[in-house]
């Protein structure tokens, strides 16, 4: 017999025990070494499939997670605390953002024209809930549709006519009210405080809010002897022009009413209030810490978990038609005394005293 000449150069005698297999006996034995290729390459293809295929079957049985859409009458995103103490709430009510539940906002960017738009679009997207700001969104969301749950963040739910009763909304909306116009008219009343004597007020309006705020601060203004210049502001721009005109009209002060468009625009007034040298009352805290005057009324926190609240007691079933409307149960009066001291200012020991909070 003749050597075998291996692939390393190497020569093999072949006996019985190394003689090649006639080329027939290889192909139909099923464990040959080509077959066994081809086998591996198969079941690699075959395992990777099914490892692509597990996870997409694992996703396709896991249950879709409720969907809270979010109608902002801002021109940006809320500013803190607002989403923050939002997310917290809907966690103590046991629905995690991302995990559980999904949040999906959308905010006036372009304007309050844009609000049907975007009312429209989480209605598209077949959101559970709706939580809608102010009095002009949750009117809105309202207008768009009647079946999607709504809570509204409301400055005056009632007086709006957004709701039946307080008790008993009725149709697809429940919410909180923040008492606007009341608190509207107890910031007149702190502005005298802080400023005695004073007879001439310039209020800032945003007029989706409805006439509520007008109509009732106008009347406290008269029994205090103040005089009321009202300011529509419908937009950023008309801010130079609001101020230009409690100058003209020799303003002593000013009242920004409440509403989440003007929110929105804090910076620009605490810096136009400033330039002009106008003692001005806001409605949250967050505004007296950023170089406000004043601020009175309900913590934005509390609230954004209050709202949280009820949209989780809507996820799990409630209908808004039988959840009460609620209200804040607590009041914060802060001062920023590094502005009083801006502004030539003397306040009264009796009100440093009454003040929640009190900024250096």
């Amino acid at each position: 017999m003749s050597p075998l000449l291996t692939q390393s150069g190497h020569c093999v005698a072949v006996g019985p025990s190394t003689r090649p297999l006639p080329k027939r006996t290889q192909e139909l034995l099923p464990f040959s070494r080509p077959s066994l290729a081809m086998r591996r390459r198969e079941f690699i293809r075959l395992f990777a499939g099914m490892a692509v295929a597990w996870p997409i079957a694992s996703r396709a049985q896991q249950p879709a997670v409720p969907v809270i859409g979010i109608l902002w009458s801002g021109v940006a995103a809320p500013a803190p605390p607002r989403m923050e103490a939002f997310r917290e709430g809907l966690s103590k009510s046991g629905f995690v953002d991302g995990r559980n539940v999904a949040i999906e906002l959308r905010f006036a960017r372009a304007g309050l024209h844009q609000l049907p738009e975007l009312a429209a679009d989480l209605v598209r997207l077949k959101v559970d809930v709706i939580l809608a700001s102010g009095d002009h969104a949750p009117r809105v969301a309202q207008q768009i549709t009647e079946t999607v749950p709504i809570v509204a963040f409301s400055d005056d739910i009632l007086g709006a006519g957004l709701i039946s009763t307080l008790s008993r909304p009725g149709g697809n909306m429940t919410g909180l009210t923040i008492l606007s116009p009341e608190l509207s008219v107890k910031r007149l009343e702190v502005l005298g405080e802080i400023k005695p004597g004073i007879s001439r007020v310039a209020v800032l309006w945003d007029s989706t809010t409805g006439k509520s705020q007008v109509q009732l601060t106008e009347n406290a203004a008269r029994g205090l002897g103040i005089k009321l210049q009202v300011l529509e502001v419908r937009d950023a721009g008309d801010l130079d022009k609001a101020f230009l005109a409690a100058q003209r009209e020799q303003a002593e002060a000013l009242n920004v009413f409440a509403s989440p468009f003007l929110a929105s625009l804090y910076r620009d007034i605490i810096k136009l209030a400033a330039e002009h040298r106008l003692p001005a009352i806001y409605q949250w805290k967050e505004h007296a810490q950023a170089g406000g005057l004043v601020s009175y009324g309900p913590g934005l926190a509390d609230l954004w978990g209050q709202a949280a609240t009820i949209v989780a007691k809507v996820l799990r079933g409630a209908k808004p038609a039988d959840l009460p409307v609620e209200q804040p149960t607590r009041f914060e009066f802060v001062l920023n005394a590094s502005t009083a001291k801006s502004l030539n200012l003397t306040i009264s020991a009796a009100t440093l005293l009454r003040a929640d909070e009190l900024i250096e």
